[in-house]
């Protein structure tokens, strides 16, 4: 079964299409990471799977069912653009309030399990207003995970945090796959920190879904690269170019791609009378996979 099953969506605002025949698949268990420049469609997707807003056509399904099913909303718990937190309210009390207004019936046992989740629990008399970005955000992350629901909608937590808050970030999100049987899908801008953890990848573009994949797939599809530095550049480019069919040139350095071996590259330029002063074998990474694709669609005119 799929947490999330999107067919044919679309959504419009004022003649204007946000999303135009969207489709999209969310394993059960998975961290997916949705992926899209700005004015892509992600939020007005998310929006429309928690019921914030009404789709102008097409289906949502939630682990097999209509999204609008009471039970299956229960199931859904959300992080979108900000925590709806009171300021001057402690920890405690928002998550208080948020646990009495799902009715729960022991209120007080589910904020000490969220606050272990988010490794808050000692901040909870703290008032919100006095946070951190990162604690508050991981805030935003335990009042969306009362109730324990399967499924997490979590609208770009990641940004704004130093490197200690995404680490602390990335952890939590994990645990809450592995060991509470959560799905969680993620938006972010972040690329670099969202491979660290994504298992399946979305990635939208002008309100349509261009290709699903999972982190497996993805790694197998990354080509490798060798990156080299040297004194005569355009000499060095010039002759890479006539037996490489990509060579690219990135700020200082010079980038070859689908080479295994970076001796040959070596030996060939010094033959050539180019001396080498720094190579480096490497590989594209989801930031690098996401651009190329985005011009290959630029391309195509999509």
């Amino acid at each position: 079964m799929n947490a999330i099953e999107i067919r044919n969506l679309k959504k419009s605002f004022k003649g204007m299409n946000a999303l135009d025949g969207f489709n999209m698949t969310v394993p059960v268990g998975s961290i997916y990471g949705f992926i899209g420049e700005n004015g892509s469609g992600k939020s007005t997707t998310e929006k429309l799977i928690c019921g914030l807003l009404v789709p102008t056509d097409g289906e949502i399904k939630l682990f097999g069912k209509d999204y609008t099913d009471p039970g299956v909303r229960a199931r859904v718990g959300a992080l979108i653009e900000n925590p709806g937190c009171f300021p001057n309210s402690s920890v405690w009390t928002n998550l208080m309030m948020q646990a009495l207004n799902l009715n729960l019936q022991n209120p007080e046992e589910e904020i000490r399990r969220v606050l272990k989740i988010v490794r808050m629990e000692g901040s909870a008399s703290n008032k919100f207003k006095n946070l951190s970005l990162g604690m508050k955000q991981r805030i935003g992350i335990a009042m969306s995970l009362i109730g324990d629901p399967a499924l997490l909608i979590l609208d770009e937590p990641i940004n704004g945090l130093d490197a200690d808050g995404m680490r602390i970030m990335r952890e939590i999100l994990v645990d809450i796959t592995k060991n509470y049987s959560a799905t969680v899908l993620i938006s972010s801008h972040i690329l670099g920190e969202l491979e660290k953890i994504a298992t399946h990848y979305g990635i939208i573009r002008r309100g349509k879904m261009i290709q699903e994949i999972t982190a497996e797939e993805m790694e197998s599809r990354c080509r490798n690269y060798v990156g080299l530095n040297c004194e005569d550049k355009d000499k060095a480019l010039s002759l890479l170019r006539k037996n490489y069919a990509r060579v690219e040139q990135e700020e200082d350095k010079i980038l070859v791609y689908d080479e295994e071996q970076p001796e040959k590259i070596v030996d060939y330029l010094y033959k050539n009378g180019v001396i080498i002063n720094e190579i480096k074998k490497n590989k594209i990474g989801l930031e690098e996979y996401y651009l190329d694709l985005m011009k290959a669609q630029s391309k195509e005119g999509k």
